[in-house]
């Protein structure tokens, strides 16, 4: 079909969690894709050749958002979507400019800002947590005393754990403070740290999940309620769990507050990523994301045939978009799906052969291993899970098989990390 006979649809891209080749996939015979981007920035310069003569990229780099927002409607474009986060602003703005569909630019202010998402969610009557500012060193002994101890750092805008770590003095946040904000100062929050259940962490499990939510006329429509295996210290994610090993009930109240989180902060179309804690006290949430989140549309299609991407680009366009039974607890005794991330542990060490890694595939249910060698940026835990040195993919038969499965990829990693040496005990826990 002639690009002519399609659609137009602007994808703001950077970093993020859908690549051109993926995006390219999902639009055939939908739309014609336009990439607004930094083509030459270092980390996007790669992918982007790989599109490059079947995609039209549009050069945006030092460009204001009024300039991208004409740029943009030069285009005559029939919607706009963005898989980053650091693009979310962006997007908002230049959708306002083009008179078509995305979040709300106060909507994306709640859902970029952790110190204003908190108190949008408390103003709403969904949850209180305790959160405060961070401009300055000398602001760490006040926000304490407000939010208690320990605490969870964590810069005021960014995404996956970045510069994220948990303080248990005044001294050791302006300690941490400072070394984060170096020479380039910039917001950070401090907040209450939200105690996972200890009987549901000693089961083997992360002591939280994700929801994955279209959302359609302000109404969200549950995706998935996506499982963990442990964080690594401080507060890296390793992956994800589909469907997640939590009892139905829990899965429903998890799914409930969910809603009512998105329906706070205005939430009226596309696609969320929703972070929930497990405590003693029920689910809490961790924070609202409004885009896909990293690697589940891989894991939501794979376990259920289900293209969150295409849908991303339908809601996009204003198409109309079918939503699957939920991929929830309790749904079939189908396989469980996992993708495991390759994290480095947080103190120094001497990898071993990358060998050890490649034959993780041997194990029973692992269907792919992507690895890197790692650099000396791997092993910066302040990078969170951008250090990453690979990722693991696989199905089980069921959740018991699946945690004895990550139990010896843990230890086949151990022993890469640390050769014979027992591994160092650290502290954990999730933000």
């Amino acid at each position: 079909m002639a690009h002519s006979a399609l659609p137009t649809l602007l994808v703001v891209h950077d970093q993020g969690s859908a690549g051109p080749l993926r995006i390219l996939a999902a639009a055939r015979r939908l739309c014609r894709v336009v990439f607004l981007c930094e083509p030459e920035h270092p980390a996007l310069k790669a992918e982007l050749g790989q599109v490059a003569a079947h995609a039209d990229v549009v050069d945006i780099t030092g460009l204001g958002a009024e300039e991208v927002g004409r740029l943009a409607a030069g285009l005559s474009p029939d919607g706009i979507v963005t898989f980053s986060e650091h693009r979310l602003r962006l997007t908002a703005a230049v959708a306002a400019h083009c008179g078509l569909p995305f979040h709300s630019a106060g909507t994306v202010d709640a859902l970029t800002d952790k110190f204003r998402q908190r108190h949008v969610l408390a103003d709403h009557g969904v949850q209180h947590t305790g959160c405060a500012l961070l401009r300055h060193p000398d602001d760490c002994a006040g926000a304490l005393a407000l939010v208690g101890t320990p605490a969870v750092l964590k810069p005021r805008h960014g995404a996956g754990s970045v510069d994220t770590c948990l303080v248990g003095s005044a001294d050791e946040c302006r300690h941490r403070l400072a070394e984060f904000t170096g020479s380039a100062p910039r917001d950070f929050v401090l907040e209450e740290f939200l105690r996972g259940d200890p009987g549901y962490a000693d089961t083997g499990w992360g002591d939280y999940v994700s929801v994955e939510s279209l959302i359609v006329d302000g109404e969200p429509r549950t995706v998935a309620v996506t499982g963990k295996p442990p964080l690594v210290p401080p507060f890296r994610e390793t992956g994800h769990i589909l469907p997640a090993p939590v009892p139905v009930p829990l899965a429903a109240e998890v799914v409930g507050l969910e809603q009512a989180a998105v329906r706070a902060l205005g939430i009226r179309h596309g696609i969320t990523h929703t972070e929930v804690k497990l405590t003693a006290d029920g689910p809490r949430i961790i924070e609202v994301n409004g885009r896909l989140g990293g690697f589940v549309a891989e894991i939501v299609q794979r376990r259920t045939g289900y293209d969150m991407v295409a849908a991303a680009l339908r809601l996009a366009l204003g198409l109309p978009v079918t939503v699957p039974e939920p991929s929830l607890p309790g749904r079939g005794p189908d396989p469980v799906a996992f993708q495991y991330m390759l994290i480095p542990p947080a103190d120094p060490v001497t990898p071993g052969p990358l060998s050890l890694v490649e034959t993780l595939e041997e194990l029973p249910g692992v269907d792919l291993v992507e690895v890197s060698a790692p650099d000396g940026r791997h092993g910066d835990w302040r990078r969170g899970t951008l250090g990453a040195i690979g990722v693991v993919y696989g199905t089980a038969p069921d959740h018991t098989q699946l945690r004895y499965l990550l139990g010896l990829l843990r230890d086949r990693m151990e022993l890469f990390w640390y050769g014979v040496a027992p591994a160092p005990a650290v502290r954990s826990g999730a933000a």
